[in-house]
């Protein structure tokens, strides 16, 4: 079940899958974020921080501050009902490395989202342009 959940992420990413992240994750979907200490419960908060993760690291295809995103998979381990996707990027010039685990319920939606990054240098950026990208998507919803 977890090879459809991944074929359509990257649709998603792609902005080929209609329907979106409302239509992959799960009501009560959990995600764990690298720079925020408590998991975060909930289809509009996980919504909130994916969508400012995929504007900080590029994972929309577009980087931070414009130009051509540098964001890419670079291996996939797909089991059951659980995925790892390794990704490389740049934030602020600091090379990133990360993977992000993905685990998937009965229906087919994603029910828990884990992202790990690193290098330290990069976490710190990333930590830095995500507070910033969060500031800036909650003053543009308020």
């Amino acid at each position: 079940m977890i090879e459809k959940v991944i074929e359509n992420w990257h649709r998603h990413l792609k902005g080929e899958f209609p329907g979106g992240l409302d239509e992959l994750l799960a009501d009560d979907v959990v995600f764990y974020s690298p720079i925020v200490f408590t998991p975060q419960k909930g289809k509009e908060i996980t919504k909130m921080y994916l969508g400012a993760a995929g504007n900080t690291l590029g994972g929309d295809g577009k980087q931070a501050g414009g130009g051509e995103s540098t964001f890419r998979y670079t291996k996939e381990i797909l089991s059951g009902n659980h995925a790892m996707l390794e990704f490389e990027s740049q934030v602020d010039g600091k090379y990133l490395n990360g993977v992000d685990i993905i685990s998937c319920n009965a229906e087919g939606k994603i029910s828990e989202f884990r992202v790990m990054i690193r290098p330290l240098q990069a976490i710190h950026a990333t930590h830095k342009a995500m507070a910033a990208m969060l500031e800036k998507m909650q003053g543009s919803r308020g």
